[in-house]
């Protein structure tokens, strides 16, 4: 759409009215069961695929993402960690015992 000079201007239009709507349902939803603050940034995202000031304004949104990113993947790796150390010791443990009851020799 960017490359058609007639269409610049009606596309803006739509993509800044459909953004503007979704933040509103956001909004709403806010109000009365719903994912709004997911809605909320969707709609700046389809926002800022157009505005300039819609994607600064969700760059603290992107920091924050990352973070959490970061702070997922240190806890699945964590979990992770915990959960082989205790298979291991579980099959360290099963080594020892004796098959079936069987007296050891």
């Amino acid at each position: 759409m960017h490359t058609h000079p007639a269409l610049h201007l009606p596309w803006r239009v739509l993509v800044g009215t459909v953004g503007t709507v979704v933040i509103l349902a956001g909004v709403v939803m806010m109000i009365v069961p719903g994912p709004g603050i997911a809605s909320v940034l969707l709609g700046m995202l389809i926002l800022s695929s157009e505005f300039r000031w819609a994607h600064r304004l969700l760059r603290p949104a992107r920091v924050w993402s990352r973070r959490g990113e970061r702070w997922a993947m240190r806890v699945r790796n964590e979990l992770l960690s915990r959960l082989r150390s205790r298979r291991a010791a579980r099959a360290e443990l099963r080594g020892r015992a004796s098959p079936h009851g069987a007296p050891e020799e």
